[in-house]
């Protein structure tokens, strides 16, 4: 097995379930998920169930205020950031001053595309500076701004695996010498493009999400934010820091199948998962639970569970996806599912597959449904996979 050198230390999350860790483990104990109507996006598609974080961006802003300052270029991705940010520096002990010699590695999809969507309809009767906030990297921008800076930052975009990339960029910083801290995740809104362009897809269900259901029928967008703070082990001792739990290993692979597309084998899923056990030096059965990528869509969940059942063979963990929860959460998945996954391990149970009720006829295995289901978790294994066959997983190992 492989000496573990990059720490969780610190994590912050806010989705549809509640801000902060506290309220995120009490939604997912009592089953209660955070998927209803849209209530703070503007859309046509009002009858579409979304996983929304309930509060407009005005009040987003003040509560953020009363800790410290927001820039006035602050979008509502950056500001779900920032509470997650908020979280996640507080519970590693960290603190404004200390992020001058920190890495910042965020992730979106959409960007400032809230913003954006505000001009394009009447341009020159509106702020020009709106389209200044579109591009990924203005969110980073928003949300290092607000703490002073970093002493670097950088901003991933591989779709819905953008914040496992960049945890693994964040761990890869850290093993090569080039940072002692890094604070790692992403930051998703809701948006009129993201709900249409979803829609247009075809893709989206009409009622909650059932990922690995027979009758599951497509997925429901949410929106949301999640950080790590990972940290060398030099570190985290010179600081007196307790470990949440290690990272031990993970992988990016890219099949290249479609544009939006699973492959029917699952060949992508498959190679990263067994790649991140083979760097992570573990064995398939060394997995207690893996928080599956599980979006509810027909192909996905089909081909995952082939790909899982090709890496576990006939001894398949404990599997469940949490999307039911909180909607697909694209970009910030894999950084708010490592999260409740850390959660789950920290107080020994197993997150449920809310809406499931009958077995895919191809797979073996059912997912986790019995919410008083409890154990170990020793190890698990988090998947998030993006458009275009960019998948990626990552393997946290309890300390």
């Amino acid at each position: 097995m492989r000496q573990r050198d990059v720490f969780v230390t610190g994590m912050g999350a806010v989705s549809a379930i509640g801000n902060g860790t506290e309220a995120f483990s009490e939604a997912l104990r009592s089953c209660r998920s955070g998927i209803s109507c849209p209530k703070v996006l503007d859309t046509v598609h009002s009858a579409l169930p979304v996983g929304e974080v309930g509060l407009g961006n005005d009040a987003l802003k003040a509560l953020l205020e009363k800790r410290m300052p927001v820039p006035d270029f602050s979008t509502r991705a950056a500001l779900l950031g920032m509470l997650a940010l908020d979280e996640a520096l507080e519970s590693a002990s960290l603190y404004k001053d200390d992020c001058r010699k920190m890495v910042l590695v965020s992730s979106t999809a959409v960007g400032g595309m809230d913003e954006t969507e505000k001009y394009y309809p009447f341009p020159g009767s509106v702020e020009e500076n709106l389209i200044d906030r579109h591009d990924c990297g203005a969110m980073t921008d928003a949300i290092a701004a607000r703490y002073g800076g970093f002493s670097m930052q950088a901003t991933v975009s591989t779709a819905c695996s953008a914040a496992l990339n960049a945890i693994i960029f964040g761990c890869n910083l850290i093993k090569s010498g080039r940072a002692d801290i890094v604070v790692a995740g992403g930051a998703e809104c809701l948006s009129k493009y993201h709900l249409n362009g979803f829609n247009s897809l075809r893709i989206l269900d009409s009622r909650r999400c059932r990922p690995f259901d027979k009758d599951r029928a497509g997925l429901n967008l949410g929106e949301g934010a999640g950080f790590l703070v990972l940290e060398s082990l030099s570190s985290a001792r010179s600081r007196n820091v307790s470990a949440i739990a290690s990272v031990a290993g993970y992988a990016n692979r890219c099949d290249a199948y479609h544009q939006t597309a699973s492959s029917d084998s699952g060949e992508g899923a498959y190679l990263c998962m067994s790649s991140a056990l083979e760097y992570a030096g573990l064995a398939p059965s060394d997995i207690s639970y893996v928080n599956a990528h599980g979006t509810g869509t027909p192909n996905n969940d089909l081909s995952e569970g082939r790909a899982i059942e090709r890496v576990f063979g006939a001894c398949v963990p404990r599997v469940s996806s949490t999307k039911a929860f909180t909607g697909h959460t694209t970009a910030a998945s894999g950084a708010i599912e490592s999260i409740i996954s850390l959660i789950a391990m920290r107080e020994r149970f197993y997150p449920v597959s809310l809406g499931f009720s009958e077995k895919i006829d191809e797979l073996s295995f059912v997912p986790v449904t019995d919410s008083r289901a409890c154990g170990e978790l020793r190890r698990i294994m988090v998947n998030a996979f993006g458009f275009g066959g960019n998948d990626s997983c990552v393997i946290y190992e309890k300390c």
